[in-house]
């Protein structure tokens, strides 16, 4: 893995990152070929894939913090639940 000391990164930071850009390209390669419509699930709003994923990712953060605020800092049963929500909002969101 490169040197990422430069911005003081750790390894887990350029692995978030680079997990978000792969979700980014999948996204532009989904839409590309397979063109998305709005659907509006149980927020009464029609979203599309790209709102979903932001939803996601900012509903992941807030699991993150609150999870440092009231848990800890051992991450992983608060990553799990992030997956977990995301899975959630693109079902019924």
């Amino acid at each position: 893995m490169p040197d990422l000391a430069w911005m003081a990164w750790t390894w887990q930071t350029g692995l978030f990152f680079a997990a978000v850009a792969s979700l980014l390209l999948v996204m532009t390669v989904l839409a590309i070929y397979r063109p998305e419509t709005e659907r509006v699930g149980v927020l009464r709003i029609p979203t599309t894939r790209g709102d979903r994923l932001f939803i996601s990712l900012l509903g992941a953060a807030f699991i993150h913090l609150a999870w440092l605020g009231f848990v800890g800092p051992d991450l992983w049963w608060a990553s799990g639940l992030s997956l977990l929500f995301a899975a959630v909002v693109f079902r019924y969101v």
